[in-house]
């Protein structure tokens, strides 16, 4: 991997971790505002929260393997 494709590898693993965090803050208003009046949010925030913290890790495992490949 070229040292261009390893920034930019970790400048996405930084954007999904922002992303990952912006859904797990919601969640957590949903829990601590609107239930239990909104429990019908529950499903899509949660899955929201839960694919971008997947896309995160999948791109995080990437880039350890990228940097220990390099090692």
């Amino acid at each position: 991997m070229t040292d261009e494709e390893l920034k930019n590898l970790e400048r996405e693993v930084r954007k999904l971790k922002r992303i990952a965090a912006e859904w797990a803050g919601q969640l957590h208003d949903l829990v601590e505002e609107r239930l239990p009046a909104g429990y019908q949010e529950i499903p899509s925030i949660a899955q929201s929260t839960f694919d971008a913290c997947q896309a995160w890790f999948d791109a995080n495992t990437r880039l350890t393997a990228a940097r220990d490949g390099d090692a």
